[in-house]
């Protein structure tokens, strides 16, 4: 009786909790519904198990459950392209431990109602558009372990408890990357000693160090940049932090102790941080002298930034203890004294600035023992002596910088040895000799060439031809003499050429006003005679050009390129007559020879034509083809001098093509709208992006953005516009439909299936789209920063031929016809645009601190590209880093597997063995340019038309492998 009655109670106990944990779980329903009905879903990532009666609140996408009490405990939306608001409903979820939403879109206020989730351990609202202030009632999550709040809006100052709230479990806290002011609220009374990851870099926060972040003993990452902090270094703060692995205190008002002629003090506070690996100090103002204690520090250390300070004194041998230093960074200070040779001993050092000190001696010759070195820059120092021969040892050697010093003798020929070097600047030196074919015949050479303001003697060598992708180069002011080799004409990707002030002669080779890209040349100075070649008018690329000082003569007109010229560009050149402004008229003769001239040439210029014509069309064929960007041929070139007439489309029409914009014809959802898929009356396919309305304030600039830049981009990897449907109320643009669809859909395709696309068709899609985003910062009538480039801004063609999209947040630069458009191609930008510049993952680092949209920002964008196809991984799966700091911790020895990966994942089944060789090569260049890309200075990231032309050099060397096997060209193409 007595087991029947205590079976009853239990049966009627386990009644009652079944059903306190379904009405919990309703309430928790209704909350996640309520949440759902205050944001606008993507259609790739829509949440659409949310809106099903048959699918259990605990099995909806980004919602996990404690199926013990079927209790909602996490909610993870993190990166699903959402827009709209926090709901305060989702304080509802009472037993929320981990409440994810960042990378997102996400605007308004942060909701104060989530200070009552009381159980909450992680909260990550970052990488949203969230504004206002934080909420103090934050202060009341006790139990939180992870807070993320960082790349937002958020203003005022930081409520002070959420540093002193009683909680002692705060582990990780992030608030970077936003406009937050007033001091770093933490009391001596208040304690976060489990905390160990502090970011606030990027706001407008004042004041000194607080002395109570001395008890967070176990922190590991202090990241305090790009702020107003002011004091001395906080050294009794972070000597009592030994865990310390990562200090960031640049860009802010620091001062050294002593009243800023100290800074032993603080290198020895952080002598008991064992693990240390990287140290920010750049840009403080800061004074005093490198003390050698500095090489006691951990060996683990890889980065020192103590550039743009005011120290002074001479650089310690010390330092040379840090075996493992990768970059070194002493750049603009006041440092003088010789190099020290012990320098020399630090293997792995990859990059070394000294520049714009008073750094004086010779340099030393060991210096060609750093085996990995990729960059020196000893620029405007006092250095004297020769340019050592051990220089030939650098294989890596990617940029070399000596301009500004006193260095003599001659260039070694040895210096051709550095087949990768990309830039070489020798300038304003008191270099002698001969240019050495060895050192001019350099094809790796990407960028520059600058030898100007020496005492070079001899002729231009004819090695130079060799620098097809050179984009200047500079040898004024020099001895130079002998004649302007024709040959120049190969250099096919230069921009800008400078002869001036040397004594050369005889004539001006007609090639070099062929040269398709060319811009800016200068010749001024010399001794040159003839004609000025009827080529440089012609040039529709040319933009400056300066003939002055030399002995020209001949008939000037102020047509084509000279129009934009004035009598500045011709002057000391008294054969010269013409229309130009200033010059004087050419006198008539020989009239009888103007009347005769067109009969003659009218009979000779059909046989002229087949003689000489069919050979100069191949000729520019050929050119054609070594060229890397054809903007569309001359009937697009021509219609894009015009203003586009677009064939009408009824509203109507599109309505029937598209079902009514019914949800079976959306195809995508962007920030400003969505795109409908449809086929027109005569069948053709179209794809309709309807901008939405309910963001008018928005809209307005975003569509004549991207009709701005439709209608004056021709290139054959844009995507061209059909025509446009603009009514107050509706507005559209009408496309050509991509039966491919999108690169974001082949990289992570639906339903389990595996990427289809091969490293061949990657390669070629990469290059398509390294061609188009060059012709639009290089080539286009108006230069554009896109701003958006990622895999579903990418679209596909019948022939998988790569079409890029979406110019709703371009920044169209200033005219190439603008003689004061930027020279950094760069425009200005505000939060106050209401834009951000790009999407997440894909954003480079700068637009986060309030730089300005650039072209380096799309380079940024499309090096990610490049990391995302190799690795596998979206820009946001890694864990608590960026792709490229993910990627470069496995570079360069714990690569291979990365390598295999890719290698699996993007082979054919029935890919020859012999090719993987060439396959993992190719592999190996894509994660180097993706890492150079990314590099987080914008100035180091090489242009997108040095990325086009590396990408086309991989493209041609994947499109027949067969050849490369049998020895008929080289076994790995050049690094970049």
């Amino acid at each position: 009786m007595g087991f029947c009655k205590f079976s009853k109670f239990s049966f009627l106990f386990l009644i009652s909790i079944l059903f306190v944990s379904t009405a919990e779980l309703e309430k928790d329903r209704a909350s996640l519904l309520s949440f759902m009905s205050g944001i606008v879903l993507d259609p790739e990532n829509a949440l659409e198990d949310w809106n099903s009666t048959n699918v259990h609140v605990c099995n909806w996408s980004g919602v996990g459950c404690n199926h013990a009490r079927d209790q909602v405990v996490q909610l993870d939306l993190s990166g699903r392209s959402l827009h709209g608001t926090i709901s305060p409903a989702l304080a509802n979820l009472s037993s929320l431990v981990v409440l994810d939403l960042s990378k997102n879109f996400f605007q308004g206020h942060i909701p104060a109602e989530l200070g009552s989730l009381v159980q909450l351990k992680q909260l990550s609202l970052s990488w949203n558009l969230l504004q206002g202030n934080i909420p103090s009632e934050l202060g009341s999550l006790h139990q939180l372990v992870y807070l993320d709040l960082g790349s937002n809006r958020l203003v005022g100052d930081i409520p002070a408890p959420l540093f002193c709230n009683g909680s002692y479990s705060l582990q990780y806290m992030d608030l970077s990357n936003n406009s937050l002011s007033g001091q770093i609220p933490l009391k001596n009374e208040c304690s976060l000693r489990e905390l160990r990851f502090l970011l606030l870099w990027s706001n407008r926060l004042v004041g000194p160090v607080p002395q109570a972040l001395s008890n967070s003993s176990k922190l590991q990452w202090l990241d305090l940049e790009s702020n107003m902090l002011s004091g001395e270094l906080p050294s009794d703060i972070v000597r009592k932090m030994p865990q310390l692995q990562f200090l960031y205190l640049s860009y802010n008002d620091f001062v050294s102790h002593d009243g800023n002629t100290n800074l032993e003090p603080f290198f020895a506070s952080l002598l008991n941080s064992s693990n240390f690996q990287e140290l920010e100090l750049a840009g403080n103002n800061l004074g005093g002298e490198i003390p050698p204690i500095i090489g006691d520090l951990s060996t683990n250390l890889v980065q020192i930034h103590l550039d743009d300070n005011l120290i002074y004194g001479s650089i310690p041998p010390h330092l040379a203890n840090l075996v493992n230093l990768t970059l070194l960074n002493l750049s603009s200070n006041l440092l003088n004294g010789t190099i020290p040779p012990e320098l020399c001993r630090m293997e792995k050092l990859e990059r070394v600035y000294l520049s714009n000190n008073s750094l004086s001696g010779e340099i030393p010759a060991a210096i060609g023992n750093i085996t990995h070195l990729g960059l020196l820059d000893l620029s405007n120092n006092k250095l004297s002596g020769s340019i050592p021969d051990s220089f030939a040892n650098l294989s890596q050697l990617r940029r070399l910088m000596l301009y500004g010093n006193q260095l003599s003798g001659t260039i070694p020929p040895s210096l051709g040895e550095c087949v990768n070097l990309e830039i070489l600047d020798l300038s304003h030196n008191k270099l002698s000799g001969i240019i050495p074919g060895e050192v001019a015949g350099l094809r790796s050479l990407k960028l520059y060439l600058n030898l100007s303001s020496n005492y070079l003697h001899g002729d231009l060598p004819l090695e130079l031809s060799k620098m097809d992708m050179v984009l200047a180069i500079d040898l004024s002011s020099n001895n130079l003499s002998g004649t302007i080799p024709s040959q120049l004409g190969s250099c096919i990707a230069l921009e800008y050429l400078n002869l001036s002030g040397n004594s050369l002669e005889g004539e001006l080779p007609a090639s070099i006003g062929q040269l398709p890209y060319l811009k800016e040349v200068d010749v001024a100075s010399n001794q040159l005679t003839g004609n000025i070649p009827v080529t440089f008018q012609a040039s529709s690329t040319l933009k400056e050009m300066n003939f002055s000082y030399n002995k020209f003569h001949g008939n000037i007109s102020d047509e084509g390129a000279f129009s934009l010229l004035t009598i500045r560009s011709f002057l000391g050149n008294g054969g010269l007559c013409g229309s130009i402004k200033g010059m004087p008229n050419c006198r008539k003769k020989h009239s009888h020879l103007i009347i005769f001239l067109p009969v003659i040439l009218s009979l000779f210029a059909t046989p002229l034509m087949f003689v000489f014509g069919y050979p100069l069309v191949l000729k520019a064929k050929c050119r054609n083809e070594l060229a890397v960007f054809n903007g569309g041929d001359s009937e697009d070139e021509e219609k894009g001098r015009q203003e586009l007439k677009y064939p009408r489309i009824s509203y109507r029409e599109l309505i029937e093509a598209t079902g009514g914009f019914s949800a079976s014809s959306l195809i995508g959802s962007g920030r400003f709208g969505h795109v409908y898929k449809g086929t027109l009356g005569d069948n053709t396919r179209i794809a309709v992006k309807v901008l939405d309305t309910k963001t008018a304030g928005e809209i307005s600039g975003s569509f004549k953005r991207e009709c701005d830049v439709l209608k004056r981009t021709r290139h054959r990897n844009l995507i061209r516009i059909i025509t446009i449907c603009s009514k107050p109320d509706f507005k559209a643009l009408v496309l050509p439909l991509m039966p491919n669809g999108s690169l974001e859909r082949h990289l992570y395709p639906s339903h389990g299936l595996k990427p289809s696309l091969d490293l061949i068709q990657l390669v070629n899609i990469c290059s398509d789209v390294a061609e188009a985003v060059a012709y639009l910062h290089h080539y286009s009538p108006v230069k554009v920063v896109h701003c958006d480039l990622k895999p579903s801004n990418i679209l596909l063609d019948e022939d998988m031929t790569a079409l890029v999209t979406d110019f709703g947040i371009a920044r169209l630069v200033k005219s190439v016809d603008d003689e004061n458009a930027c020279a950094n191609d760069s425009i200005s930008y505000t939060s106050a645009d209401g834009l951000l510049c790009g999407s997440l993952g894909y954003i480079a680092p700068e637009y986060g601190m309030g730089k300005r949209a650039s072209t380096q920002g799309d380079v940024y964008s499309f090096g990610v590209l490049l990391l995302e196809i190799v690795s596998g991984r979206r820009p946001f799966d890694h864990e608590g880093s960026s792709l490229h700091e993910w990627v470069k911790g496995q570079y360069p020895h714990k690569l291979e597997p990365l390598v295999k990966q890719a290698l699996i994942r993007c082979s054919p089944a029935a890919m020859p063995t012999a090719y993987e060789k060439i396959w993992c090569d190719v592999i190996l260049e894509l994660i180097e340019l993706g890492l150079m890309c990314t590099q987080p200075n914008p100035p180091t990231r090489p242009t997108m038309l040095d990325v086009a032309l590396e990408m086309g050099r991989l493209k041609q060397y994947l499109a027949n492998p067969a050849s490369m096997l049998i020895g008929e060209s080289s076994s790995k193409p050049d690094d970049f």
